[in-house]
């Protein structure tokens, strides 16, 4: 499972984010923001990719390790043989989508020079519908209907973290590509959580 040293590194990350989004249009000291826990580039185009796009570099970086959990738990759902066929349905739809969403925003990263996120980090309690470890091992342990029902619960609650993280970085990013992205984690996974609660 994830580790907590992980969560508490997106932790920070996430307790951040408002203020920092919300400082993406002022002037920018000259160090980048402390958002990977692996240092800051002192170069000056280093500096100057993080000033100009410092949203944008956290949006990529939490909404990275958001999508792993979603793959994980569609994952599950797959490996279950006593899951419902709506449930393998949307698992499927929710890998085949946020996989390659994942390349994308690593690609993003490595462009802009920023810091890519370890795998699985976890910041479960902190608003963005994040599932903790207890969280995970829970739904491992469901079979049948409880498993359904823990599963539809547990994605609608990441859905509409995800779906808030799309919401405010539109606020703040320029990017047409980050707009693009965020659009479209807004509208799939709006539909997802429509199908989810006529499932319940």
């Amino acid at each position: 499972m994830r580790s907590s040293v992980r969560r508490l590194v997106l932790l920070g990350a996430a307790v951040g984010l408002s203020g920092l989004l919300a400082a993406c249009g002022g002037t920018s000291s000259n160090t980048s923001p402390g958002m990977d826990g692996h240092g800051t580039s002192s170069s000056a185009s280093s500096t100057s990719v993080a000033a100009g796009r410092a949203g944008d570099v956290m949006f990529a970086q939490m909404m990275i390790p958001h999508h792993e959990q979603a793959v994980e738990m569609a994952e599950i759902a797959l490996g279950k043989t006593d899951a419902s066929s709506q449930v393998r349905e949307l698992a499927t739809a929710i890998k085949q989508a946020q996989d390659p969403e994942i390349q994308t925003m690593t690609g993003w990263l490595e462009k802009w020079g920023a810091a890519t996120p370890m795998g699985g980090m976890d910041h479960g309690g902190t608003g963005s519908g994040m599932m903790s470890d207890a969280d995970m091992e829970a739904l491992e342990q469901a079979d049948g209907k409880a498993f359904d029902q823990k599963w539809t619960s547990m994605m609608i609650a990441h859905h509409e973290g995800a779906i808030a993280m799309a919401r405010q970085v539109l606020a703040t990013t320029e990017d047409p590509d980050v707009k693009t992205l965020a659009d479209a984690v807004i509208k799939a996974q709006t539909d997802e959580i429509a199908k989810m609660r006529a499932m319940s």
